[in-house]
């Protein structure tokens, strides 16, 4: 017997049998909010580190740990979050992550030296990993059709204007430097959010779970573990830390701990048991061709923000404001692409998707040949056309992406479904700042910054027309 995924307006069980609760306006924007949190945390550091590095007197390698910290934390839990909703139920565990959050906000904001700042950061990332997943589990499980398709889309639209925003938004409040706070705003900047968001969820986000959860993997969930810290540790810490015998130590066991997760997990499926990650998941070709396009998409897109924040404050000395509002017009275009997106799905289907991918290479490539001819008198507008083009294409790719990987999966499935989505958007993110960036501060530290940029543009043109490639092999038609 297949089990179904039920809901009930309030917190408790949901009762066998009954029609899942349409999620309304309010309750989308609620869970949207939660989506949004994680996300511009992700991102809203990179503007605050110089004046955290100042202020906590922190050296490059543990600044770099109060980034990698909460990406890997995040990265590493998101799978076992959704699993932990489908059993205790999504708007339990979404009300439990926002609460942590808040809370692990507060302790950064408060944080009295660097390493106890790497403590809560770590923490906040596993808070994060909470919430996020019940988010489009919740969408997935409590609605249908056209809405599903919308709430699908503006999720993909909140997805990618946090990341944007996030740095916008981490900028403006490093120079506000509120009531003294400096850097500290950026995180205590989340608490009333967070107490707003709590709010709302009681009222409007009805609970959603599986009629028959399977338990926790505990075996699964320890070698995905082992396997996402082999790979990522190393290649965010690597570089800062000069490349010790650890790292790669490290990257050697990697290959194993995938390799072993994996036999356990299709082990388990095949003794009727419900695996962290069931590998039957991947049969559906909808989900396997869209987390391939996912990958690319959300490494170049996590390396690039990155690349571009260091590049504008550091190499040509802007501040903080000024680097951030040189990707305005990358997030109004990005909002723009989002909404459309649906009309332009229901009229050409996923044939959008190769065409965003194709305007986000022309974007890209008009920013390397900017970099390239006017460094270092880079301006702000003069980027202007490059980033609103880029951000064009990666409205066009990225909600489509979401509503095809998980178009086919079962509600009972929702989310594990949405775990491992968020879990290769997460670890294709932490992989883009790592190998881009790094790739992009070692060419600065040895010739000129504005090669070092026009370098790593390039090969994100590259990537990107890799997923133009790919995206031809999608189903045409979204369901």
């Amino acid at each position: 017997m297949t089990s179904t995924s039920t809901t009930s307006p309030r917190a408790g069980a949901p009762a066998v049998g009954h029609r899942p609760a349409a999620l309304g306006s309010l309750g989308l924007f609620t869970v949207l909010l939660g989506a949004a949190l994680p996300l511009i945390d992700f991102f809203i550091v990179n503007v605050a580190l110089p004046s955290i590095g100042r202020d906590l007197a922190a050296g490059p390698s543990v600044l770099e740990l109060i980034v990698a910290g909460y990406g890997l934390s995040y990265a590493v839990l998101l799978v076992l979050g959704g699993r932990l909703g489908d059993l205790f139920g999504r708007r339990r565990l979404f009300l439990a992550g926002m609460t942590a959050f808040g809370l692990t906000s507060l302790a950064c904001g408060l944080a009295p030296d660097a390493w106890t700042l790497v403590g809560a950061r770590v923490a906040q990332g596993a808070a994060a990993a909470l919430m996020l997943p019940q988010v489009l589990a919740t969408i997935h499980a409590s609605t249908t059709g056209a809405r599903r398709a919308k709430a699908l889309s503006l999720y993909g639209a909140t997805a990618g204007l946090s990341m944007v925003t996030g740095q916008i938004l981490g900028g403006v409040l490093v120079a506000a430097d509120l009531a003294g706070t400096g850097w500290r705003a950026v995180f205590l900047v989340n608490v009333p959010v967070a107490v707003a968001g709590l709010l709302l969820a009681l009222r409007t986000v009805p609970e959603t779970r599986s009629d028959r959860p399977a338990p926790v993997d505990v075996p699964g969930t320890l070698l995905l573990a082992v396997a996402l810290l082999t790979l990522l540790a190393p290649l965010t810490e690597g570089r800062s830390a000069g490349w010790p015998l650890w790292t790669w130590l490290s990257l050697a066991v990697f290959p194993f701990a995938a390799v072993a997760f994996w036999r356990v997990e299709r082990r388990a499926e095949r003794r009727g048991e419900t695996p962290l990650v069931p590998p039957g998941l991947l049969d559906l070709v909808s989900l396997r061709r869209g987390l391939l396009l996912v990958l690319p998409l959300s490494g170049g897109f996590g390396g690039f923000m990155f690349v571009i924040a260091v590049a504008l404050q550091q190499g040509l000395g802007l501040g903080a404001v000024a680097s951030g509002l040189a990707l305005v017009p990358m997030a109004v275009a990005f909002f723009g692409a989002s909404l459309a997106g649906p009309r332009l799905v229901r009229r050409w289907g996923t044939r959008v998707v190769p065409v965003g991918a194709l305007f986000q290479a022309l974007g890209l490539g008009l920013l390397a040949l900017t970099a390239w001819r006017s460094w270092p008198d880079l301006s702000v507008g003069s980027l202007l056309p490059g980033m609103a083009l880029a951000g064009l294409g990666q409205g066009l790719q990225l909600p489509v992406l979401f509503r095809v990987v998980l178009s086919e999966v079962p509600q009972e499935r929702a989310g594990v479904g949405s775990g491992v989505m968020v879990t290769a958007q997460q670890t294709a993110l932490t992989l883009g700042v790592a190998t881009l960036g790094t790739l992009f501060l070692s060419l600065s530290a040895s010739g000129s910054t504005g090669t070092a940029l026009t370098v790593t543009l390039l090969l994100q043109l590259a990537m990107a027309l890799l997923t133009a490639g790919l995206a031809m092999r999608l189903p045409r038609t979204v369901g």
